[in-house]
């Protein structure tokens, strides 16, 4: 019996195709950060990092994978392995052209932008899931002090949500396998929490949570106006952009918002926080600081994608931006921290496996990553998981921090 599992396990491991490349520019040669590379009439995507570089891994070899990313024409493109390289990953180099739109074919721009908002609000029960659905993600948070990394922190999560429109009590999120590091250096580092964590695709689910933005109070906040149309997965997309138009207690956001032309879901939500009271930024930001830190805010930002599949949109991708500085009593220069933390969705259970997250295994926003999850060690630790590769800066940060442990 044990030869037998032995060589099932290996046959297994052997069926396992690796997609790797780079997404660039058609024009210029740049990379794309954050295009969508998902493997054709699956669930399973991951997104590129800063460098445009992405890794795809599954079980059985894909016949074609689907590129896309805001503002570029999608690509489905073919595979066609080799047989003799079974163990050689597949590299691509992708190209994306820039999308080009007639405005005479595509829009009649609605004349009151905020009532097509308010359309498309009334249809998200018809456009999201309507039952519960569990997610396996990969979630990583950095930060930086000037231009030095130092702190990251990754690792495989499940996400559970339940059906859209209703309320989300149920939903959370439960870490699978994590690792941190920290740089050991005196001074780098800095203990202070800000909002995030791997909850932000629960908590900042403003499709779903629409008590934070899109309900008629929070909207009657803001003036509305229609921006150019533009394109997501080939489909165009009405571009509606957000602005404050009240003084309240608590700051509000500038944004756009992105809406399907012919489901009118939601597709991309983009986000920034209103920076010009400082002290209601401090107090919306900054869940715990060291005595005798001065935190001085100067960036929220926030992208939430969504991707469809079928006729059902579901969440695809989240990330923050938070930066600030610090400056302690009696010195005379601040100093500035970049904060990133984001989410990709990578899988979706069968639905015979959709299960709530256990309470003692859901992660509370009052928790810190950091504390949940163990010191790298392992450089074969994500083994078959599916991750947002790390960029060459960031790759090289890790190496340098882990020599100083050394």
């Amino acid at each position: 019996m044990t030869m037998v599992l032995l060589v099932v396990a290996l046959l297994t491991m052997a069926q396992r195709t690796v997609v790797s490349g780079t997404v660039s520019d058609h024009q210029t040669g740049r990379p794309i950060a954050q295009a969508s590379v998902s493997v054709a009439s699956t669930s399973i995507a991951v997104v590129t990092n800063d460098d445009g570089f992405f890794t795809l891994k599954t079980e059985q070899a894909p016949q074609a994978i689907y590129v896309s990313h805001l503002g570029y024409q999608a690509r489905r493109i073919s595979l066609n392995k080799p047989s003799s390289n079974d163990d050689e990953p597949i590299m691509l180099d992708i190209q994306l052209k820039a999308t080009s739109i007639n405005l005479g074919e595509v829009v009649v721009w609605p004349e009151n932008p905020r009532q097509l908002v308010d359309i498309a609000i009334s249809k998200i029960p018809a456009n999201y899931s309507r039952r519960p659905e569990l997610f396996k993600g990969f979630y990583r948070e950095t930060a930086m002090k000037r231009q030095h990394y130092i702190y990251v922190a990754e690792g495989v999560v499940d996400m559970y949500k339940s059906a859209y429109g209703r309320d989300g009590w149920r939903d959370g999120v439960a870490i699978v396998k994590g690792r941190r590091l920290l740089s050991p250096k005196q001074g780098d580092t800095l203990s202070m929490k800000v909002m995030g964590g791997p909850v932000l695709p629960v908590q900042l689910d403003v499709v779903k949570n629409t008590a934070l933005l899109l309900n008629a109070a929070e909207l009657d906040n803001y003036f509305f106006s229609m921006g150019p149309p533009t394109q997501i997965d080939g489909r165009q997309q009405y571009v509606v952009g957000i602005t404050p138009r009240a003084v309240l207690p608590y700051p509000l956001y500038y944004g756009r918002l992105y809406i399907d032309r012919e489901t009118l879901a939601f597709t991309r939500v983009e986000l920034e926080l209103d920076m010009s009271d400082r002290a209601k930024a401090t107090q919306f930001m900054l869940v715990k600081k060291p005595a005798g830190v001065r935190f001085k805010p100067k960036e929220l930002s926030v992208l939430i994608d969504y991707k469809q599949e079928g006729s059902v949109t579901r969440i695809s991708y989240v990330r923050n931006t938070f930066r600030f500085n610090c400056d302690w009593k009696r010195r005379l220069f601040s100093t500035s921290f970049t904060a990133f933390c984001e989410m990709v969705v990578t899988d979706r259970y069968a639905d015979d496996e959709v299960h709530p997250i256990k309470g003692r295994d859901t992660f509370d926003s009052r928790d810190m990553f950091y504390d949940r999850v163990d010191y790298f060690r392992d450089p074969q630790f994500w083994e078959d998981y599916n991750i947002i590769e790390p960029s060459t800066t960031l790759d090289k940060a890790i190496g340098r921090i882990m020599k100083r442990y050394e």
